[in-house]
Parts: C-alpha cells; structure tokens; sequence
C-alpha cells in the first residue's frame, strides 16, 4: 500500500469534470505574431477572462443599444407626449462624474456631443465648470505624490495626478459674474424661470468654444442634468454672486419632470454611467420611473461590501426596477480613464456617419 496514493487525496485532486455547454467561450487571448491590429486586440478581451472579458460585454451591450438607437423608424411614428419627443429606437443615458472631465475623457464625451450620439447628460457641478474652465486656461499632469500642504502653498489644486492652478478658477469667476447678472435680469423683466439644465445650455452658448462638451450640447440640443449644480465652483460664485446681486433662483423641480419624461417616454432606454454617486442614482432613477433600462453598462472602482449605491452591481438595480429583468447588463471594474476612450473606439467611433445622420435629420 505504500505505493499507493491516499484515495482521498486521488478523488479531492482528480475529481472528473461534468461536460460543459458547447457555446461556451475558450479563454484565448490575441496572438502579437498576426502584428499589431488594435481592433483584433479588443476583439479577443472578450475570451481574455477577468475585467477584459468584462469590458468586451460592455462593447457589445453598447452596440447593442447603439443598433436599436439606429432602428428604422416608421414615418409619422414621432411622438411628442408631455413635450418629450420619442423618435428615437434608443434614448441612451450618459453619465460621468467631474473628475474625468478635469482628465483627458473630456475629449472622449466632447466627441460623442458633437455628433450627438447620446441623448442626455447627467454629470456633477464639477463636470459642468471643469469643462468650461479648460476653455479659459489648463489643467497641468502632475503626481499623486505631490505633497498637498505645498501645493496649497502655492495655489495649485490637486484632482489625483492632475493639476489645476486656483487662477483657473479666478477666471472662471470673471467669465461666470457677468452671466450671472444677465439671468438675473431676465428672471426678473422677462420671468425666466432657471433650472439647472437651461443654465448649463446658457453656458456652453456663452462660451462658444467647440472643445467644450457644452458647446456641442447646446448646438445639438443635448439636454444636460446636474442635480447638485450648487455643490462645486459654480456653487461658489452663485454664494459670492448672490451678496452683489442677490435673487437668482434655480428651479429642480422642472428639471426632475423633464429628465424623468424622457426616459418616460423613450421606446427604449440604455444607460452607460462612468463612476458612481448622485450621477448613477440620478440616471438610475429616471429609468425606474419606466421600470427599468433595456441596456446598462456602468464602469467603476466601486464595490458592494459597504451598501453604497455607487459600488452596487446591477443586479441591485434590478431589484429596484431601475433595469428590466430581462436586460444583459454590464459593470467593469475599472478606472473610466483606461477603458472608456476604448470602449468609445469600438462602439460609437466605428458608427459615427449612421450616428451623425440622425444629427443631420434633425
């Protein structure tokens, strides 16, 4: 018996497998001996594993919502419910959260206003003012090393290993005041009502630069969200504003009517949400008041353990009605830096001449 091995120890190691289903994906990876084909490259993340096989089902679930956005509409099948036009197959959701438009997925999310091929935009205060600010004056690439009590000796802010010097924000002041002052006036002799969304469409008239994400919404007429406008810079000249030239009053209560409505009365919804927060929930809630997106994708670092919405996986949502029982959603685990701009080189990129005629048709 000594040269025998332990039966235990021989069915613990060598248990037989039960066969599984034939359709199911080999794990292969891209072989650099065909050379350097970037599209291939993507094309085998899907057989990769881990979050690469994750970001390949987002691709996919993007293309999706892309195609059903694209569907051939039957003439006259426009409908305006409640002032929300539904024409389109898809009405599809972006979220992001302002950090990534103080980094270079600004010009990613600029790229897909300027063919309007998304329909609505929900960001924070600080994804409204960053973009504009960059206009004025730039952001600089530093070092999440950088020490902050010398950086605040110097003026100089730190988002992460990005620098942003605190005279941006002196001139977004000057640029901000006199705009201000003007709805302030047309509140007042014209009855104006402000919500967040027509102040962000005033500011991406008013600055009139085509590397701002609120230009091409505004030129697109890309309703943009930002329930808590107040909580960034923008929020601090309407304090300082409102001591010089007081009885400035933004309205959510329209806004929250409005965004719900076009998911509402959207054929079909998708939602692709970057980091988490008041932008997910925002985007989220919208959809549940139609129970439920047809698409998701979310890409974030978050996690679950601590109950956060921002970390949940979308199985959640669907418990909350926010994504349809039926939907193949998607979450990567990943900074938005490193994915996103792929994710727009596969879906949105490789479309742009189907998307901007829908652009030109209207």
């Amino acid at each position: 018996m000594a040269d025998k091995a332990p039966p235990v120890a021989t069915e613990a190691v060598l248990k037989r497998s039960c066969k599984l289903p034939d359709d199911t994906p080999v794990i292969k990876g891209y072989d650099f001996n065909q050379g350097v084909d970037l599209k291939a490259l993507l094309k085998t993340y899907l057989t990769t594993g881990f979050q690469a096989s994750r970001l390949g089902l987002a691709i996919q679930e993007i293309n999706n919502m892309i195609e059903k956005r694209l569907e051939p509409q039957v003439a006259g099948d426009e409908d305006y419910i409640d002032g929300v036009e539904t024409k389109l197959g898809c009405t599809i959701f972006l979220g992001y959260t302002s950090n990534l438009i103080s980094s270079g997925v600004r010009e990613s999310i600029c790229y897909l206003a300027q063919h309007k091929m998304v329909d609505v935009l929900v960001t924070t205060a600080g994804g409204i003012e960053e973009d504009i600010i960059k206009c004025l004056a730039s952001a600089y690439l530093g070092d999440f090393n950088m020490p902050g009590k010398e950086l605040r000796q110097r003026g100089i802010n730190r988002i992460g290993n990005i620098l942003v010097p605190n005279d941006n924000y002196c001139k977004f002041e000057d640029w901000l005041m006199p705009i201000l002052d003007q709805m302030v006036l047309e509140q007042n002799t014209e009855g104006v009502r402000w919500t967040p969304s027509k102040m962000i469409h005033r500011l991406g008239k008013e600055i009139n630069n085509p590397e701002s994400v609120y230009y091409w919404a505004y030129k697109n007429d890309i309703p943009v969200f930002s329930p808590a406008l107040t909580d960034g810079s923008i929020g601090d000249m309407i304090y300082f504003h409102s001591y010089r030239n007081p009885g400035l009053v933004l309205d959510i209560v329209e806004d929250i009517r409005r965004i719900n409505g076009l998911a509402v009365f959207a054929k079909r919804t998708g939602m692709i949400i970057l980091g988490g927060g008041v932008v997910k929930h925002h985007i989220c809630n919208a959809n549940l008041m139609r129970n439920g997106a047809d698409y998701a994708v979310f890409v974030n670092t978050g996690n679950e353990f601590d109950g956060s919405d921002s970390g949940a996986r979308p199985d959640e949502a669907v418990s909350w009605g926010k994504i349809k029982p039926d939907a193949t959603p998607v979450k990567v685990y990943a900074d938005a830096s490193l994915v996103f701009p792929l994710i727009v080189a596969e879906t949105f990129a490789r479309q742009t001449d189907k998307l901007s005629a829908i652009k030109k048709k209207d």
